[in-house]
C-alpha cells in the first residue's frame, strides 16, 4: 500500500481547510451558513469514501468505524441543532454562551482529529512491520 499518497492527500486537505476557515473569518452569517452546509456535504462524502475503503478491514476495525460514523453523524447533527437554535434566538448572551460551546467543539475536533492521525501512524507502522515480518516467514518457507 501507497501510505505516502494517502498522507499527501490527508496534507492538501489540510491546506484545502486551513484556506477554507481563514476566508471564513470574514464571512457573514449567510455565507457562513452556505459554507456549513457545503462543509457538511463533503464530510458525508468522506465518510463514505472512508467507509468503501475500510469495507476491507477486519470486523473489529468495521466496527470501529461504524462506532466513529455514528458519533460523527451525532456531533453532526449536534452542530446543526445547535445553529439553528442560534438562528431563532437573538438573546447576546446565549449567542456568547453558543460560540463558547462551538469553539469547546472546534478544539475537541481538532483534538481528535490529532488522536486520528496518530492512530493512522500507529496503524501504518503496524501495518508495515506485519508485512515485513510476513516477507520474512515466506522467506523461510
Amino acid at each position: 500500500m501507497d501510505y505516502n499518497t494517502k498522507l499527501n492527500e490527508l496534507e492538501q486537505r489540510l491546506e484545502e481547510t486551513k484556506a477554507s476557515i481563514g476566508a471564513a473569518a470574514s464571512e457573514s452569517h449567510e455565507q457562513l451558513q452556505k459554507r456549513i452546509a457545503q462543509a457538511q456535504a463533503d464530510t458525508d462524502q468522506a465518510l463514505g469514501r472512508a467507509k468503501q475503503d475500510a469495507s476491507a478491514a477486519s470486523a473489529q476495525a468495521q466496527d470501529d468505524w461504524e462506532q466513529a460514523r455514528a458519533d460523527a453523524r451525532a456531533k453532526v447533527a449536534e452542530l446543526k441543532a445547535r445553529a439553528q437554535k442560534r438562528a431563532n434566538k437573538i438573546d447576546a448572551d446565549f449567542a456568547a454562551s453558543d460560540a463558547d460551546v462551538a469553539e469547546a467543539d472546534a478544539s475537541d475536533a481538532l483534538d481528535f482529529a490529532a488522536w486520528a492521525l496518530e492512530n493512522a501512524r500507529l496503524a501504518i507502522l503496524d501495518a508495515i512491520d506485519a508485512r515485513i515480518y510476513a516477507n520474512s516467514q515466506a522467506a523461510l518457507v
